[in-house]
């Protein structure tokens, strides 16, 4: 058996040896796990990730490589990735880079040969906790000492929202969508685009006036990472914006909704991350599996009094999964309605033209 390069140490102090791929540097984060099987490539580039190290259950990542054409954003700033097997001779011809060579380029450390099955289980009891990728010749104590002295990093927002107002285009355009920036998904961009919508995606802190200069017809609040109480300035925004012109939030924007309102919000104990997570739409009962990847969430009683309705609803735990505010044209879900053609979601950006058209 080759020798251990790296090892993960968790917060509780278990430790599990393996092999290091991409970046050679320590990493201490926040570690989460995702139960996606496929789609490791916009894991990575996926803003919401920033700062995260994440642990995938699907037992074989790497197979079909990394193409170009497929980042979600243009800096990955993902904290480190936990894999049982990483697949260095990818089968796909559109293939440009195998996953130790992008981890390396990205610098972003990644570790494979552990037990993925036990650290789940781990953090699905305990909750989520800090973590060290670190060398497998460093002590443990010393170890510990470095995730016990890592302090979370708070400034997420700044590091990852653009710093200029940037355009995305579409021929024939109907409508101008104004998408705040807190990390978004290229792949929101694709599909506003594809309904005819040309987008300026500007900074988290951009104020109500400098967004309306734009004279758009809707705004679109996005996907990111970290604690929403430390986005203040978008609530500030938003409440300056509702009930003047159609409002659409996904992932952290639907928390950024709920907390502009008077909602509160709660951290979870290991969150919902991955793409298959089962969510009603409570007005006509369907059910949709969906894309999730979020650590906090909407307390439903906290809504009363204010006017946000619930309208979807995760049904793994019961968690508030969409809300509506009718009289404002405003409305959000806490997942993400992006990620292929033949999403069952796609219709929340239909209902998002129409309130425009109206």
């Amino acid at each position: 058996m080759r020798p251990f390069t790296k090892k993960l140490v968790l917060e509780n102090g278990k430790e599990f040896p393996g092999y290091g791929f991409g970046s050679k540097n320590n990493a201490v984060c926040e570690i989460v796990f995702n139960t996606s099987m496929v789609g490791y490539q916009e894991i990575v580039s996926d803003p919401t990730y920033t700062d995260q190290i994440v642990v995938m259950t699907y037992p074989l990542m790497g197979n079909y490589g990394f193409m170009d054409e497929d980042y979600e954003s243009k800096f990955p700033s993902m904290g480190g990735m936990v894999v049982r097997e990483c697949c260095d001779a990818p089968s796909n011809f559109r293939y440009t880079k195998t996953m130790n060579e992008t981890f390396e380029e990205l610098n972003i450390p990644g570790i494979s040969g552990v037990d993925t099955r036990m650290i789940t289980r781990i953090i699905r009891n305990e909750g989520t906790q800090k973590a060290a990728i670190v060398d497998y010749d460093m002590p443990h104590d010393e170890a510990m000492e470095l995730i016990r002295t890592t302090l979370k990093r708070r400034n997420m927002l700044e590091r990852i929202s653009c710093k200029k107002r940037w355009f995305s285009r579409t021929p024939n355009h109907k409508w101008d969508v104004v998408a705040i920036d807190c990390g978004i998904k290229y792949s929101f961009v694709r599909q506003l685009n594809a309904k005819g919508c040309n987008v300026t995606i500007v900074p988290y802190n951009s104020t109500a006036d400098e967004i309306t200069a734009f004279n758009p017809d809707g705004i679109f609040i996005s996907n990111g990472p970290g604690d929403p109480a430390d986005a203040a300035v978008v609530c500030n925004t938003l409440k300056e914006l509702r009930g003047h012109l159609p409002m659409f939030g996904v992932d952290l924007g639907h928390q950024l909704i709920a907390m502009s309102y008077g909602a509160n919000i709660t951290k979870m104990k290991f969150g919902h991350r991955g793409a298959n997570h089962p969510v009603k739409y409570l007005e006509n009962g369907k059910i949709e599996i969906v894309t999730q990847n979020h650590g906090y969430t909407v307390e439903e009683s906290s809504l009363e009094g204010t006017p946000l309705a619930v309208t979807h609803r995760n049904l793994l735990d019961g968690t508030v999964a969409g809300i509506e505010a009718i009289t404002d044209k405003t409305f959000s879900v806490q997942y993400q309605p992006d990620c292929a053609p033949e999403s069952s979601s796609t219709y929340l950006f239909d209902k998002f033209i129409k309130m425009m058209e109206e």
